[in-house]
């Protein structure tokens, strides 16, 4: 599978992201009872945010897949790591579809991964999914991540974890 990636637009994209978001399966999100200008009002702060950034998926020009990504030092992981020089936080999210497809997941973040470390200044992505969140921990182990300790964020109990470009590779034999 080929993917592509555009900026995503807060006001043109809120629908379609309000569609994925709200959905039960991206509970972990914790958006479920957002409304449409809630959506709006995430994503125009993420796009006015130097230290962020929210990126759509694309398949055949249709997006297909939602990603983000973050600098640890200014968002999201304050003071509950040390950060390196060249690590990059990453969220991302598949949504909800009536005709699954083997393997689109594993093929998104690994599209996710390639991408973030197309850019030679990143060294290793880190993640925070909860820790009740197995099946984005199985997804994480496939693509290289080594979990480190759990974490204890204001929303929830997460696992952080950790991928070096090389075990990237080793996993998944896709250099970026």
């Amino acid at each position: 599978m080929t993917f592509t990636f555009r900026p995503l637009d807060p006001l043109s994209d809120a629908e379609l992201l309000h569609s994925w978001l709200t959905h039960p399966k991206a509970a972990y999100w914790m958006m479920q009872d957002a409304e449409l200008v809630d959506v709006e009002r995430a994503y125009m702060d993420i796009a006015a945010d130097p230290h962020q950034q929210a990126l759509l998926g694309l398949r055949d020009g249709v997006p297909v897949f939602l990603m983000e990504r973050y600098d640890p030092v200014h968002r999201e992981l304050v003071g509950l790591y040390e950060p390196l020089p060249g690590d990059v936080g990453m969220h991302f999210l598949t949504p909800a579809t009536d005709t699954p497809v083997h393997g689109f997941t594993r093929a998104v973040i690994t599209a996710v991964m390639a991408h973030l470390f197309e850019d030679p200044t990143v060294r290793r992505v880190v993640v925070e999914p909860d820790v009740s969140n197995t099946a984005v921990h199985a997804l994480n182990e496939a693509v290289g991540f080594v979990p480190e300790r759990e974490i204890q964020k204001p929303e929830k109990t997460a696992l952080l974890s950790f991928c070096t470009r090389e075990s990237f590779l080793a996993a998944t034999a896709v250099s970026a």
